[in-house]
C-alpha cells in the first residue's frame, strides 16, 4: 500500500495481496484521522459482506471468491474508544455483471484498489445502541 496526502484528501493504493480494511485502518492511524469520508473501485477475488438483522440484531454475512470489480466501496472513518472505526460497504460484479454486496468485513486486493479518503475537520464517535444492537455516530 503505498499513500500520498494533499490538502484535502488522501490517495491510496492498495495492491495485490492486500486486505482493504487492514490497510485503511493504518492510515488513519498514521494520518491521525478521526471523521473522513472513503470512497475506492478496484478488483478483489475473495471478500465477505453482510447485511444487518434489526429483529436478532447480528450480521448475516457471506463469503464471494473468484474475479470480482469493486464498482463501488463507500463509507466512513470515525473514532471509538479511542481507535480508527471504519463502517464500508462494497458493492463487486462478477464477469456476467452479476453484483453483490453490503456491510464489509474484509476484502482481499486481486489487482490494485483506489481509494480516495477526504478527512473532515473534527471528530465523530460511535456509541453503542442496545435497542438497534449497532454503534451509531455520536455527536
Amino acid at each position: 500500500m503505498e499513500y500520498k496526502r494533499f490538502s484535502d484528501a488522501i490517495a491510496v493504493r492498495i495492491d495485490r495481496g492486500e486486505e482493504i480494511i487492514e490497510q485503511v485502518t493504518a492510515v488513519a492511524k498514521q494520518e491521525q484521522i478521526r471523521f473522513a469520508g472513503v470512497e475506492a473501485l478496484g478488483a478483489t477475488d475473495d471478500f465477505t459482506v453482510g447485511a444487518f438483522h434489526p429483529a436478532e440484531q447480528r450480521y448475516q454475512s457471506n463469503r464471494f471468491c473468484g474475479d470480482f470489480e469493486i464498482v463501488s466501496l463507500v463509507g466512513t472513518i470515525t473514532e471509538k474508544d479511542g481507535a480508527p472505526y471504519l463502517h464500508l460497504h462494497l458493492c463487486a460484479a462478477d464477469d456476467t455483471g452479476r453484483a453483490v454486496g453490503g456491510h464489509l468485513n474484509r476484502a482481499r486486493v486481486s489487482v490494485t484498489c483506489e481509494m480516495v479518503i477526504r478527512p473532515i475537520d473534527g471528530t465523530v464517535g460511535r456509541k453503542l445502541n442496545p435497542e438497534i444492537g449497532i454503534n451509531l455516530m455520536a455527536f
